[in-house]
């Protein structure tokens, strides 16, 4: 795997190539997200509003067939995760240009960032005690596997992002030195494929954690309903 880079130091932290990519796709993201909701109209709305309303419907249905419940809760996250994951995965067809997601530092922080959202969205639907509570059901012997679950899978969603994206990163470079100029061009393909499925895998996953959360300690919750009327 190549080295990365890192371009320039703010005191003892050193700034790498992914560190800039990433916060050059986050600007972008910014910047084409403003710039096509300026002019929105109900009546007749142009191509680019159309195909905008078609992401944001694919990504609500989605949502709304994994989380039934609340899909108005997870689109945002969940959304921006997906469009994010896309655009920088297909950076790397770029020429000179390379995947933030071939770094593991990058995957191991989304990661992170589901790992804690799975619990801020669990908390946030009915209390930090009610869903805590889960993690001692069906009883309290299960929480040393319900806490090595928790990390194992974290550090899976890293794991599997990286060495995809890396891999063929690494497997055009390959084929570019040994063969040449024309025969990647059928990589490229496969590079787009590829970087839209990692993309939708590592969003999926996380909603389904995301829901499992929420839908576990509502488990929780209607098992003590149930035994409080067996007891009344």
């Amino acid at each position: 795997m190549e080295e990365i880079a890192v371009l320039f130091h703010i005191g003892p932290l050193g700034i790498t190539t992914t560190v800039v990519m990433t916060w050059a796709i986050m600007l972008l993201l910014l910047l084409v997200s403003v710039i096509a909701t300026l002019n929105l109209r109900e009546d007749e709305p142009g191509m680019v509003q159309t195909m905008l309303e078609s992401v944001v419907g694919a990504i609500e249905t989605s949502v709304a067939d994994m989380m039934p419940q609340r899909p108005d809760l997870l689109v945002p996250f969940v959304g921006t995760l997906w469009i994010f994951l896309v655009v920088a995965n297909l950076v790397g067809i770029i020429p000179e240009l390379h995947s933030p997601t071939g770094d593991l530092s990058l995957t191991s922080a989304l990661a992170i960032l589901v790992f804690l959202s799975v619990h801020w969205y669990g908390m946030r639907s009915d209390g930090v005690r009610q869903y805590l509570k889960h993690y001692l059901s069906p009883s309290p012997v299960m929480l040393p596997f319900h806490l090595i679950s928790e990390f194992s899978r974290t550090l899976a969603l890293a794991v599997r992002l990286f060495g995809n994206i890396a891999s063929l990163e690494m497997a055009v470079l390959l084929v570019l030195i040994v063969a040449g100029f024309l025969v990647p061009v059928p990589l490229l393909a496969l590079h787009v494929i590829e970087a839209l499925v990692q993309a939708y895998i590592f969003g999926t996953l996380a909603l389904v954690y995301i829901a499992g959360g929420i839908q576990s300690q509502q488990i929780t919750k209607e098992k003590d309903e149930q035994r409080s009327e067996k007891n009344q």
